[in-house]
């Protein structure tokens, strides 16, 4: 029963009560003030028209003052309930008449069942439809669905913790259910779908990590920790961004490097597409990939627009790399070693210390409670906090912080006390994500939006490209290009791959200057960039495979 229902069979109950009790006394003041006894009926039927304010009948005019104050006291309280029936009654019955019509079932077949909507499930329904898997809302709350409905998305208006609904939302035929609204409620989505489907795929995302084992002893094939999957993002981030994959180092040249630059408000490159930017032509630099959003994208996109907060990764000579900073106004930072500063402990932040331990990497942990694990006691939005953290020492700040607003104030001061820091940030709402680069981040990514691609990744049994994406530089000899230039073979269309590099028979070092009309000799070794899977296209195309 929908709330205004049962709101409504209350107030109908509160009327029939007020209209007896009436009833009863003015059966009772007829007899024993006005000398006038009426039956039962007869004083009910008095009590009607009035609340009704359809007259009165022969019964007008008493003759004492105790009814007739009686009356008028009548008459004030049918009038009052006539006013309050409008809202109450009337106008919800028509509105709902009137209103889109919510489905209550659905017959999708091969589907993915989304319990509960939050910007989590936002993005994983935006992921899923990418890949062309359908996927339906069960959304107990008529107004929410409603409201899902007329957005524009597939929904039934159904208890996705109950038989019935799972039942209408078609869990039979679907291939998984994602459980997103909490711990308790998850755990009986779990429970009641194993009962239904057993074979159903079920992903659950829990929000406390000391929970997770609850839902695994509900049945759930999958648990994810939203916080936990951040904070191993932003770890690697730290740790890993670009590999090489030899036996001994790639030797690029003394002057040639891999850098990535961060393109900051007020550069000139902002608002312009790749293409639109030259870069290549005029500074000589590869663009092997770009950043959007803590999102990576490799090969980058032609038309891809450029904003404040784009990160650029690219390969060149440091003077074209000096070339290139200097056009854009930023900073460059190579892939070494140093201290990181890691601000808030919670969920996030845990997950980046254990995985810097893991890694070997020297971090010291700032957060207002004394507790273990915490190295510096104080609030991260302070200036003297961060300068006793070692701030201006550090090579990356992450900004663990729960709350967006106090997030983006510490970005504006790790900023100003350290503009060379590389500073890595979790918001919690993905509309926050454009402010924290306005105030100076260099990578952000909200909770919402890792957790639903993650999310997305786990329920279609494969990798969703994010911030974990590692970047590899290998040297491999490629006998499907000889006699090609790398344009007429279409490399990086093909493959994904960049060609930074080639080392040729007799040559003491590396060639840098590649470009898209460069031709392949027979005996050239390239040195590609790529991630894992562009790497293994590449060799499978164009190797000795």
């Amino acid at each position: 029963m929908t709330t205004w229902r049962r709101q409504t069979a209350k107030f109908v109950g509160g009327i029939v009560v007020a209209i007896l009790v009436f009833t009863l006394l003015y059966d009772y003041g007829m007899t024993a003030f006005d000398n006038r006894p009426r039956t039962l009926l007869e004083s009910l039927q008095v009590v009607v028209e009035t609340f009704t304010t359809t007259g009165y009948g022969s019964d007008a005019g008493w003759n004492s003052r105790v009814m007739t104050l009686f009356v008028i006291v009548m008459d004030l309280t049918g009038v009052v309930l006539i006013f309050l029936a409008l809202p109450a009654l009337a106008f919800p019955l028509l509105e709902e008449e009137l209103s889109t019509t919510v489905p209550t079932s659905t017959d999708l077949t091969d589907h993915v069942v989304v319990c509960g909507f939050s910007e989590r499930a936002e993005t994983l329904i935006e992921e899923l439809e990418s890949r062309g898997v359908d996927t339906v809302i069960a959304e107990p709350d008529r107004n929410a669905a409603l409201d899902r409905y007329e957005d524009g998305y597939t929904v039934v208006h159904a208890s996705p913790d109950t038989v019935d609904g799972l039942l209408a939302a078609n869990i039979i035929e679907a291939r998984a259910i994602v459980a997103d609204i909490s711990d308790e409620v998850d755990t009986s989505i779990v429970l009641t779908a194993k009962e239904l489907a057993a074979d159903v795929r079920v992903v659950t995302v829990a929000e406390k990590l000391d929970h997770t084992r609850y839902h695994e002893l509900a049945g759930a094939d999958e648990v994810l920790s939203p916080r936990t999957l951040l904070g191993e993002s932003f770890a690697r981030k730290v740790t890993t961004a670009v590999s090489t994959d030899l036996d001994e180092p790639v030797e690029l040249g003394e002057n040639f490097d891999i850098v990535e630059l961060s393109v900051r408000r007020g550069s000139q490159l902002v608002g312009s597409s790749l293409a639109e930017s030259r870069l290549r032509e005029e500074t000589g630099v590869n663009v092997i990939g770009l950043w959007f959003d803590g999102e990576f994208q490799s090969p980058p996109d032609p038309a891809a627009t450029i904003t404040s907060g784009t990160i650029l990764l690219v390969s060149g000579r440091d003077d074209q790399i000096e070339m290139l900073r200097e056009r854009t106004r930023t900073d460059v930072r190579r892939h070494e070693s140093g201290k990181t500063l890691v601000v808030g402990y919670g969920g996030v932040g845990r997950a980046v210390c254990r995985m810097l331990t893991e890694a070997g990497h020297d971090h010291t942990t700032v957060d207002k409670r004394d507790i273990d694990g915490v190295d510096i006691v104080g609030d991260g939005t302070e200036a003297e906090t961060l300068r006793r953290a070692g701030i201006e020492e550090a090579r990356t700040v992450v900004l663990a912080i729960a709350d967006d607003t106090v997030a983006e104030f510490a970005t504006l001061v790790c900023r100003d006390l350290a503009p060379d820091v590389e500073i890595i940030v979790r918001a919690q709402q993905r509309e926050s994500v454009k402010k924290l680069y306005r105030a100076g981040a260099d990578y952000a990514l909200s909770l919402a939006s890792i957790s639903g691609r993650m999310t997305a990744g786990t329920v279609l049994d494969e990798e969703v490209l994010s911030m974990t994406t590692q970047v590899d530089i290998v040297r491999t000899e490629a006998p499907g290009l000889v006699g090609q230039t790398l344009a007429e073979a279409s490399v990086r269309d093909e493959t994904g791959c960049t060609v930074v590099a080639v080392r040729r028979d007799g040559d003491e070092e590396p060639q840098t200057e590649v470009g898209p009309d460069y031709r392949v000799s027979h005996g050239d070794q390239l040195i590609i960039a790529g991630t894992d899977e562009d790497v293994n296209r590449f060799n499978e195309r164009f190797g000795n495979s």
